[in-house]
């Protein structure tokens, strides 16, 4: 086998390996979450498990990321799990010396310390629960934000109006730099007359957005895993996010996690030609922007509650709100009759499951169901 064959190879093997190990943490996850008596959390692990499972399969058979892509994304895992393993030990120094200052009572340097944002944090995190029943509806406003994550993929693959998609921008920078260091790129990456794309090309972009996803798995994974297995102080996300945790996130994986893992695996169904890239697109935004908006018009304006077979409290208004999104959604993707299967599929995920979050249930059974409508009623995609 030729040197550099061997290499892509490796990085392919490297990368299936690392969905197989999240696959394990998801299961180790998923037992701690379940003896723990947080079935939802333990449930919906699970389910990430069997979803890395897929993608560990998928990426052995026939590959997401060509060379070298799959060796740059092998690299940013590295580089992820260093930073998250830096964090980790930073806090965990910081944590020391706090409590060796606690022992000297009049230690005034380390009252002043006490004034970093990371000692703060510390101590937040440390001193009072983190995990809470029911956050405020400010913090509940920032963590939904996170859902406009939606918007960023459609501005990578679509662009927006005279923006051309972000993809095919990093594709033409990524060209341009590696011809500007052509022979380190030699060197490091074999032939630039080998590199898979040129100027304009349509496929980097699909790729791409595929490296995007799997780049934000990595990243927010790594630390997510640090805060179920060592403490929720040591994880960086969590200090981004300025620590909206839920009791449903307790020995679980984050919201974060099964959202993106929900985008890969319809983004997946749409590499293999399964789905219509319309309806991966209705399905991922109307799992963003449909659930947002039923949060937060519930928390805000809620006054006819609803209780579900899981116990957690609604409210007919925010149901509302979240279907008339996801149907506006649909409409504008696949058109007015198939969007009605999406409005559909998002109220009775959102309403029936009692123990699996819907984070990585409507990213993948909406385009799912959008998709078994088109193939059942054969009309075409779009208005009629």
């Amino acid at each position: 086998m030729e040197y550099w064959a061997l290499v892509e190879s490796l990085y392919n093997t490297t990368l299936s390996l690392f969905f197989f190990v999240l696959m394990s943490l998801m299961y180790y996850i998923g037992i701690k979450g379940y003896r723990a008596k947080n079935k939802y959390g333990g449930i919906s692990s699970f389910l990430c498990g069997i979803c890395f499972l897929i993608f560990g399969y998928y990426n052995s058979v026939i590959g997401f990321l060509s060379f070298p892509y799959n060796g740059f994304m092998v690299w940013w895992i590295g580089m992820t799990l260093l930073f998250n393993l830096l964090f980790t030990t930073i806090i965990r120094m910081i944590i020391n010396k706090m409590e060796r200052e606690e022992k000297d009572q009049f230690n005034k340097e380390g009252k002043n310390k006490e004034k970093t944002i990371l000692r703060r944090y510390i101590r937040r995190m440390t001193r009072e629960n983190p995990y809470r029943e029911e956050i405020p509806f400010r913090m509940e406003l920032f963590r939904k934000s996170f859902h406009l994550s939606g918007l960023l993929i459609f501005l990578a693959f679509f662009g927006f109006m005279t923006i051309p998609p972000i993809t095919l921008l990093v594709n033409d920078s990524v060209i341009t730099f590696i011809h500007q260091i052509e022979p380190s790129y030699n060197l490091l990456w074999g032939d630039i007359a080998n590199f898979p794309y040129v100027f304009g090309d349509f496929q980097a972009v699909v790729e791409i957005t595929m490296f995007a996803l799997i780049a934000s798995l990595a990243f927010t994974i790594a630390s997510d895993i640090i805060r179920i297995v060592w403490g929720p102080e040591y994880s960086f996300f969590n200090f981004l996010s300025k620590s909206m945790l839920r009791n449903k996130e307790k020995n679980a994986a984050g919201p974060q996690i099964y959202i993106i893992t929900g985008f890969i695996f319809a983004y997946m169904l749409y590499m293999a030609g399964i789905i219509h890239i319309f309806v991966f697109f209705a399905g991922i935004l109307i799992a963003c922007l449909s659930d947002a908006s039923a949060a937060l018009i519930g928390r805000r304006f809620g006054k006819h509650k609803v209780t579900l077979r899981n116990k957690d409290v609604k409210s007919v208004e925010g149901f509302i709100a979240g279907v008339a999104v996801a149907y506006i959604i649909g409409f504008i993707f696949v058109g007015p009759i198939y969007a009605i299967m999406g409005a559909l599929v998002f109220f009775l995920i959102d309403y029936l499951p009692s123990v699996t979050a819907d984070n990585i249930l409507n990213p993948i059974f909406i385009p799912i169901g959008l998709q078994l409508m088109i193939c059942l009623f054969g009309l075409p995609v779009g208005w009629l």
